[in-house]
């Protein structure tokens, strides 16, 4: 398969990409099935192709430059581009047995992602996907057509994305079963003074308004811990290492920490949404991954402020 009118060609880049992986040609001539001067006469050819020198050889030997490393970047990112391609071709031929993608932020491969799945498994002989990455990042892979629906939060632009409501939730404070706030109906900020923050990163709106609400009341946060990700705090919280403010939708992602959650103020509003690309035309497979994403959302309804969120989410399932 040629891939550029230079006449690149696919099984170049497969055959260069496990001599790296596996560290000799002779390695990768096993792996591939095939003989060592084949597996030879393969990387020189992309090298000739690409008028690059990707190798340093001695004693039968061949030793990977910057550049090779530096290209298998790209070449990692175009076979993968390429796989998602032909499994598009596959499904298109074969409804039934399509590769659904859904994007989500990794903290809902804790509770809502494990029931879609059964979801979709029950219903279709379809394979999932999940692919994570901030509400920002999963726009993007829905967009570049690496996922087919994506789990995301408003405002999102109408233009490019359509959506269905699944549901909307305010901020809560999480901590320990044994923490003193277990006594409070609502946590406020001046109840935050001498408590240990676990805390998202700065670059997140949530850790603005949080720190903003705290300062103004004459709080100077403590942090022990920034975390990039949400999920992350659940296991600082449930050591007893501090607390933690996210809201009551990534709250009920916890039920395995036995976290307590309550109402904190100031709070802000998040609604979250089901999303896919505008104009998309839906296949069976993914008319009932999206009923199976809205379900288990619906599932998971907060019963009230004041809840064990390992106990919300067995009473609610």
């Amino acid at each position: 398969m040629e891939l550029l009118q230079s006449g690149l060609k696919l099984r170049q880049l497969q055959v260069f990409r496990e001599v790296l992986r596996t560290g000799s040609t002779r390695r990768a001539a096993m792996a591939l099935g095939i003989s060592q001067p084949a597996v030879s006469q393969h990387v020189k050819q992309l090298e000739l192709t690409l008028c690059i020198t990707l190798f340093k050889r001695s004693s039968n030997r061949i030793v990977p430059l910057q550049e090779a490393w530096e290209l298998l970047r790209n070449v990692e990112l175009a076979i993968a581009s390429l796989d998602r391609l032909e499994s598009s071709i596959f499904a298109m031929k074969n409804d039934e047995k399509q590769r659904i993608a859904i994007a989500a932020p990794s903290v809902f491969g804790f509770v809502t992602l494990p029931r879609v799945v059964a979801t979709i498994r029950s219903k279709t002989a379809s394979t999932v996907r999940s692919i994570s990455g901030s509400y920002d990042q999963i726009g993007e892979h829905i967009l570049a057509g690496r996922a087919d629906l994506g789990i995301s939060r408003l405002p999102l632009d109408p233009s490019l994305f359509e959506w269905a409501p699944l549901g909307s939730a305010r901020n809560v404070c999480i901590f320990h079963p044994d923490h003193r706030f277990a006594k409070l109906a609502r946590i406020e900020a001046q109840d935050l003074a001498g408590e240990t923050i676990v805390d998202i990163d700065p670059q997140f709106a949530a850790h603005q308004m949080n720190f903003n609400a705290l300062r103004f009341a004459g709080v100077e946060p403590d942090i022990l811990v920034e975390f990039d990700c949400n999920g992350h705090e659940a296991g600082y919280v449930s050591a007893g290492l501090g607390i933690s403010i996210t809201n009551e939708i990534i709250a009920r992602e916890y039920a395995a920490f036995n976290l307590e959650a309550k109402p904190v103020e100031p709070s802000a509003l998040y609604h979250y949404v089901a999303i896919w690309q505008k104009g998309r035309t839906f296949s069976n497979a993914l008319n009932v991954s999206l009923e199976a994403i809205v379900s288990a959302f619906a599932r998971t309804t907060l019963a009230g402020a004041r809840t064990n969120v390992a106990r919300l989410l067995t009473e609610t399932a």
